[in-house]
């Protein structure tokens, strides 16, 4: 999971807001302005597992859920752009936003203040998990973030870093240096604003690495 900065709003939606006085009416917002911000806000990745998204391919989430927060339906900041977590699969298949349905979790990616990049953890095959017991639950069981696809997709975005690594320091030197530039490559969306898939990843590794 990577800790997503919430940038401005986008104009439609503050314009929405003012006129319709009802929060009830996220429906009838156009929302095509509210996908542009947030891909380019997540760099065309999941809120949530890191996968690609693309604005025909996504969710909108709503962090604290839809159907309990009504104030909250048109609030910018507890809006995120979610895969659409396999949708219509059975429910065991199911993970991210569609999993989460109208459940509360307490892992949040726009926290400003409990960065969720500090307490999410990977183990080598790809499992995602944390230490705190609550918020393992939340990656494990409630998002489904371990699903066998999933994990096997973070071990080839991880594998393929440490493969682009070796083939340019055979010796398997990793400097401080290498391993901070890399990590700051890793962190910066390329020329189309895209971060690399599952790209946080091999940054959790590099870093442990430091």
């Amino acid at each position: 999971m990577k800790k997503i900065v919430k940038q401005s709003e986008p104009r439609s939606l503050r314009e929405h807001r003012s006129k319709t006085h009802v929060f009830a009416n996220y429906e009838n917002y156009p929302k095509d302005d509210l996908r542009k911000s947030l891909l380019e806000e997540q760099g065309y990745l999941c809120c949530y597992c890191m996968s690609r998204i693309t604005s025909e391919r996504m969710k909108i989430e709503h962090w604290k859920p839809f159907t309990k927060y009504v104030s909250l339906r048109l609030d910018y900041h507890n809006l995120l752009g979610a895969c659409m977590g396999n949708k219509g699969a059975r429910t065991k298949r199911e993970h991210c936003d569609t999993k989460k349905d109208d459940d509360e979790i307490r892992i949040n990616p726009v926290d400003r203040y409990r960065n969720c990049e500090d307490i999410v953890s990977y183990l080598p095959d790809g499992t995602i998990y944390s230490t705190d017991v609550s918020i393992n639950h939340d990656l494990d069981k409630t998002l489904n973030l371990n699903l066998d696809f999933l994990k096997k997709n973070r071990k080839v975005a991880l594998e393929n870093v440490i493969s682009q690594l070796n083939k340019k320091f055979p010796n398997k030197t990793w400097n401080k240096i290498t391993l901070q530039n890399v990590i700051s490559e890793l962190n910066t969306k390329d020329e189309n604003g895209y971060y690399s898939e599952y790209c946080q990843i091999a940054i959790s590794y590099l870093k442990s690495k430091l």
